[in-house]
């Protein structure tokens, strides 16, 4: 064979394997592609809207004005719905605009009246069906990705109010939302008449964030 034949031959043999490992790498990024888009990534990312806006418009057509069942009361401010948020079986909201004494904390015993606050909110909407109304002047969720709403009950009152006139919650100051002024005159007419919590609740039993906002008001 001539040094010519030769050398083509060696070409063509590096070619040839040349192409085999371009045609190896195609498939693997083929490969990659599809998993991709099927695999958990994508699905993550087609579970998360690109921003804060559009995750607001999909929260507003998924639940606002809608009917649910109350599957779970996790605490007096907190309940599970009956429909998948993401991720979960079911979707947890945190009431708009008010604060039930704690009974989850890790490592603390539950707070006053936590307890009976968390009582009362199961006798009003343990499988009862309620409509679900969000903020259209703030964002829908809060830093733990739960659903902020205000949640109508079957007989017509928001179960916001009916916690904070029986005397089962605070007014939450910390987060201005549309029902703020009215939420703070529901406690006040609770407070001066003793209701719920208000009977005997000294400071030192209310909410941390609370004792601090009484602190730098009356210093």
């Amino acid at each position: 064979m001539t040094s010519v034949a030769r050398k083509s031959k060696n070409i063509f043999a590096m070619s040839k394997r040349r192409r085999s490992t371009i045609f190896t790498l195609c498939l693997l990024l083929a490969a990659a592609v599809v998993w991709l888009d099927h695999g958990p990534i994508r699905r993550s990312r087609q579970a998360r809207p690109k921003s804060e806006e559009q995750a607001k418009a999909c929260d507003f057509d998924k639940y606002h004005g809608k009917t649910f069942t109350v599957l779970k009361i996790v605490d007096g401010d907190t309940i599970d719905i009956n429909i998948p948020d993401g991720e979960y079986k079911h979707t947890r909201i945190r009431l708009w605009g008010i604060d039930a004494p704690e009974t989850k904390e890790p490592n603390t015993p539950p707070a006053y009246f936590g307890p009976e606050a968390a009582e009362f909110t199961k006798k009003l909407s343990y499988k009862k069906k309620v409509a679900v109304y969000l903020d259209e002047n703030n964002d829908t969720r809060d830093k733990y990705s739960r659903l902020l709403a205000y949640v109508k009950l079957p007989d017509g009152r928001f179960l916001n109010e009916v916690l904070l006139s029986e005397g089962f919650a605070y007014a939450d100051w910390r987060f201005h939302h549309s029902l703020y002024h009215k939420y703070k005159q529901l406690e006040a007419a609770a407070r001066s008449q003793k209701r719920g919590l208000w009977e005997k609740v000294t400071r030192e039993q209310m909410p941390e964030w609370r004792q601090n906002k009484i602190k730098i008001q009356n210093p």
